[in-house]
C-alpha cells in the first residue's frame, strides 16, 4: 500500500483536531485527497490544470453529480489550508466549478412502506423469540435491528450519528435522543413511543447478549460486541427496503429523507425540522418543501376530475 502524503496526514489532523469534524468525515476527506495525490503524484504543485484533468477523468468513469462536487468540495477545502499554512504558493481551486447540481430529489418512502418495514423487522424479531435458547445472538440481532429501523425514521438522525450514540444519549423518560451532529454540535431530538418499546427491548434485554469487553457505553453493537459500524447500519436498512419489494429507494439516507418529508406534510414548522435534522443550513431543509410539493402535484394529477 502506497504511503500516505505527508500533507494528507497533516491535513487530516487539522479536520479532526481543529475543525473537530467526525472521523466518518475525515475518512471521506482524505479518501478523496488520496485519490487526488495519486493522479497529480504528490500535492505540493498541485494547479488548477491537474484539478481539472482530475474532475474530468472521474466525470468520463461515470461519477454522479454530488460525488463529483463532493470531491470537488474536498480539493477547496485543502487548497484553501493549504494556501493559508504556506504549503502552496496559491489557492488553485478558488476557479474551480462545481458540477452543475441535477433535478434529482431524495427517494421518499410512503406511510404504508414504512409501516411494512416496520411491522416486518417485528415479525423478524417475533420469529426469532420462538427460537431464542438456540440462537440468542440471532434474536439480539433482530431485536437491534428492529431498533435501529424505528429510531432512524422516528428521529431523522443520520447514520453515523446513530452509529455514535451512547447509553447516556436515550432519555427513556423525556422519549429525546442527545445527538452529536457535524461540527460536533449537539442537539435534541424527540422520537415517538414504537421507537422508545423498540429501544427499551434492546436495551434491556437484547444488548446484554452481545455485550463484550470492546462494548464500553455503545448504544449499537455489532456481533461481536463492538461499537456498530455504518456499514453495518446501511446494510441493515438495504436488506428491510429490498424484502418489500415496492420501492427503489436505499439506505439511511432514504429513511432522513422520509422522516423530514413525512414531518412538514403533518405540518411541521421548516425551523423545527431543521432543528431536528441537524442543518447548518435552512437553504438545506428546504429541498424537502419541494418534495413535499412534487408528491402532492402527483396525488392531484391523479386524483383529480379536472387534473
Amino acid at each position: 500500500m502506497e504511503p500516505m502524503d505527508p500533507l494528507v496526514e497533516e491535513f487530516a489532523a487539522h479536520l479532526r483536531d481543529e475543525r473537530r469534524l467526525s472521523e466518518h468525515t475525515v475518512r471521506g476527506y482524505t479518501s478523496d485527497l488520496v485519490q487526488l495525490s495519486g493522479h497529480t503524484g504528490g500535492l505540493r504543485n498541485l494547479g488548477l490544470a491537474q484539478l481539472r484533468t482530475w474532475l474530468a477523468q472521474l466525470h468520463a468513469a461515470g461519477l454522479s453529480r454530488s460525488t463529483l462536487n463532493r470531491k470537488t468540495a474536498s480539493a477547496r477545502a485543502f487548497t484553501a489550508w493549504a494556501h493559508k499554512r504556506g504549503h502552496l504558493s496559491e489557492d488553485p481551486a478558488v476557479r474551480l466549478k462545481s458540477a452543475a447540481r441535477g433535478s434529482h430529489l431524495p427517494d421518499v418512502l410512503q406511510a404504508s412502506h414504512v409501516q411494512g418495514l416496520t411491522e416486518a423487522a417485528s415479525q423478524m424479531r417475533q420469529a426469532y423469540e420462538r427460537i431464542k435458547d438456540q440462537d440468542p445472538s440471532g434474536w439480539a440481532v433482530a431485536v437491534r435491528d428492529e431498533a435501529i429501523l424505528e429510531l432512524l425514521y422516528a428521529t431523522g438522525v443520520r447514520v453515523s450519528e446513530l452509529a455514535g450514540l451512547g447509553l447516556g444519549s436515550v432519555d427513556f423518560q423525556r422519549r429525546m435522543l442527545k445527538v452529536l451532529g457535524k461540527g460536533r454540535r449537539e442537539r435534541m431530538v424527540p422520537f415517538g413511543a414504537p421507537a422508545q418499546q423498540a429501544l427499551e427491548r434492546w436495551t434491556a434485554q437484547a444488548r446484554p447478549v452481545l455485550t463484550g469487553p470492546r462494548s464500553g457505553e455503545a448504544l449499537f453493537l455489532g456481533e461481536r460486541g463492538a461499537r456498530i459500524d455504518v456499514r453495518v447500519v446501511r446494510r441493515v436498512v438495504d436488506t428491510a427496503l429490498e424484502a418489500l419489494g415496492t420501492t427503489s429507494a436505499r439506505g439511511p439516507h432514504a429513511l432522513r429523507h422520509t422522516a423530514a418529508t413525512h414531518l412538514l406534510e403533518g405540518g411541521a414548522d421548516l425551523r423545527a425540522v431543521q432543528e431536528l435534522l441537524g442543518h447548518a443550513s435552512l437553504a438545506t431543509t428546504q429541498i424537502y418543501t419541494h418534495v413535499s410539493a412534487e408528491r402532492l402535484a402527483k396525488a392531484y394529477a391523479q386524483a383529480h376530475p379536472r387534473a
